[in-house]
């Protein structure tokens, strides 16, 4: 016979992120993720949960919001920077966000998702 698991599995959309930002997730400093307009993005509402990874480490969110734009310029006319990255400069956050999505990937949309801990990070 197999042993149940102790703890119920949390249906959640799972989001893999960088260390540098999973560490502004888990301490509530960054309450907005972007990302572009994918099909699995498509699929996030409010209410929705995301859990991100990070080598080995996971934290739980809750969807607050979800905004579209058609690219990462309108979406940081209309966003609060520091609410994506507080560490960073508009221009630098671009500069980043550019070496991770190539131009064909940010012509699919992008989507500010605003994020809300649920639970504290733990190891995987």
């Amino acid at each position: 016979m197999t042993a149940r698991p102790t703890e119920p599995a949390v249906r959640a959309h799972e989001m893999g992120i960088c260390n540098r930002y999973f560490d502004l997730v888990a301490t509530g400093r960054k309450t907005i993720e972007i990302r572009v307009n994918d099909s699995n993005r498509k699929k996030i509402k409010v209410g929705s949960l995301i859990r991100f990874r990070c080598q080995g480490d996971q934290v739980l969110t809750r969807v607050t919001r979800v905004a579209r734009y058609a690219n990462f310029d309108e979406m940081f006319d209309r966003e609060e920077v520091a609410s994506v990255n507080p560490l960073t400069t508009r221009e630098e956050q671009l500069a980043n966000i550019r070496q991770i999505y190539p131009p064909e990937r940010e012509a699919l949309g992008v989507v500010a998702i605003g994020i809300e801990l649920v639970d504290q990070p733990r190891a995987v």
